[in-house]
């Protein structure tokens, strides 16, 4: 990533610091991505005792995960404490429910997570791997904290996304929409990484809405702030302002504006160790 695309952190957990309460009105998307990431768990075998939430937000997935796996300790990460302030507020309504295990909060980074190695069975991720500046990190810190045969699944955003968005702002050389990663980068970094049998696959979801206002009003409010360290730090005139509403118009379709996102689904294993018929660890050695 660029010095340009690279994103400021602290700008970044500020954002969403402020986005906490008004998020859960605001994340249509957000919510429909978990809701069919949920639906892929259908197809994994799997019986965790501890699940990590990296990047929980307000804790939507939380319940659906905590009733798929009523026994596994659940550990909420976030980047911005008041997001996880908001996910502690779901845990009365999990008293009712018989078997409820404690749930874990903790404020941190995806690229540096701040548990201890082997630590978890399955790392559950959804759209926040791209808020990061080096994701082979997210990748590397995402094996490390798994135990042997455990499961990465999450979800991010790839290059399509907010294109017509980041058409309508291509008047200058400033960068006004973050930057993603396509698929098969992201394949390639989860097999680096040293992930095992990743599998990978991407749909287009489109939402529509009345003016290019509606569009930014949203995206302020789930926290998806232009944070680049290469974004105009200046006030936007009016007069710029309306020649990217006029760009924008140009692809309005029944009345509505389109905006685009590209949602990547990805899931993979931390692979178990080969062992000899003597117990001892097989280690591949590769001739260079």
């Amino acid at each position: 990533m660029s010095d340009a695309s690279a994103l400021d952190k602290r700008q970044m957990r500020r954002s969403f610091e402020k986005a906490a309460s008004a998020y859960d009105q605001a994340a249509v998307l957000q919510r429909e991505v978990a809701t069919r990431a949920l639906e892929r768990l259908d197809l994994v075998r799997i019986n965790p005792a501890i699940i990590v939430d990296a990047g929980c937000g307000t804790g939507f997935a939380l319940p659906s995960l905590h009733k798929r796996y009523p026994r596994a300790v659940l550990v909420a990460l976030d980047i911005a404490f008041d997001m996880l302030q908001k996910s502690r507020q779901r845990i009365p309504k999990w008293k009712m429910w018989a078997g409820a295990r404690k749930a874990v909060f903790v404020c941190g980074d995806n690229e540096t997570l701040p548990l201890k190695d082997a630590c978890a069975d399955m790392l559950w991720s959804m759209l926040s791997f791209h808020w990061a500046n080096d994701m082979t990190a997210v990748f590397a810190e995402s094996r490390r904290i798994l135990k042997p045969g455990g499961l990465l699944m999450f979800t991010t955003f790839g290059p399509d996304t907010l294109k017509e968005l980041r058409s309508a702002w291509a008047i200058d050389s400033n960068i006004h929409v973050n930057r993603f990663i396509d698929m098969h980068d992201i394949g390639d970094m989860m097999v680096a990484a040293g992930f095992s049998d990743p599998v990978m696959d991407m749909e287009y979801l489109t939402l529509t809405y009345e003016d290019i206002h509606s569009l930014m009003r949203e995206l302020k409010a789930v926290g998806a702030h232009n944070v680049a360290i290469g974004r105009n730090r200046g006030l936007t005139g009016k007069r710029t302002l309306k020649q990217i509403e006029l760009r924008y118009e140009s692809v309005r379709q029944a009345g509505r504006l389109p905006a685009t996102f590209e949602v990547i689904y990805g899931h993979a294993w931390k692979p178990t160790p080969r062992v000899s018929p003597g117990g001892r660890q097989v280690i591949d050695i590769k001739a260079a």
